[in-house]
């Protein structure tokens, strides 16, 4: 497969290694041990370049399987540190906490906020929003009336700030950080958004958000599999 070309390693050795890493919150260090105990000598430094280049690569691929998601809509932005300084990390989940979009952002204003929602519309595609419910910053209600006023947004959709109704998006936010926290820290911004798109697609694919998945382990490596058309 040209994606593998020129690897020493197998691909399912290289795909058992993004997946774990992604989904379990390890250290390179530890997986490489974990690797090492199963007959596998692999530098921690590998596994990580594997991660940066395959991470992203499961997550454009699962997104035809994502399916379709509630039109009611709960977003939010967490904290990332990448560098030494905090960066923001937009998210949104439906009203059943299943992962719709996601973007990781040196700032929350006005036009970082346009740029995810947006984003986000372009990825539910014939599923759009009949409610969009974020906290109380500002950027929101300005971003949604600019996506209204073009035409990317329907008029009816309604804008809601509620800290009820997100608290299953700052429940999903923990969840996710106590994955990130082993990282301690990305050093630069395409390293962390390519390392978080493992974490994020992984932990789909774990709660089976995904359609044509069966459920377990199992089903969850025969479906990482059959994206890089190993599996029937």
């Amino acid at each position: 497969m040209s994606l593998f070309k020129r690897r020493r390693f197998p691909v399912e050795i290289i795909l058992l290694c993004v997946r774990w890493y992604c989904k379990y919150g390890i250290s390179y260090r530890d997986l490489a041990e974990m690797m090492s105990e199963r007959g596998v000598a692999v530098d921690p430094s590998t596994i990580f370049r594997w991660v940066q280049r395959y991470a992203p690569e499961i997550e454009k691929r699962i997104r035809p399987y994502q399916g379709p998601r509630s039109g009611s809509w709960r977003v939010d932005e967490t904290y990332v540190r990448v560098g030494g300084q905090w960066k923001y990390l937009f998210r949104a989940v439906d009203k059943y906490g299943e992962l719709i979009d996601f973007m990781l952002s040196d700032c929350r204003n006005t036009r970082a906020a346009y740029r995810f929602l947006r984003k986000t519309l372009n990825t539910t595609g014939d599923h759009p929003p009949s409610s969009i419910t974020t906290d109380k910053l500002a950027s929101y209600p300005k971003a949604i009336r600019r996506l209204q006023k073009e035409g990317h947004l329907a008029p009816h959709v309604e804008h809601r700030t509620s800290k009820y109704l997100n608290n299953i998006i700052e429940a999903d936010h923990g969840a996710l950080k106590r994955v990130i926290r082993p990282t301690r820290g990305f050093q630069r911004m395409t390293t962390a958004y390519a390392t978080i798109k493992g974490f994020e697609v992984m932990r789909m694919i774990r709660r089976g958000h995904c359609i044509l998945q069966q459920p377990g382990a199992t089903g969850e490596v025969r479906l990482v599999k059959q994206l890089f058309g190993l599996a029937a």
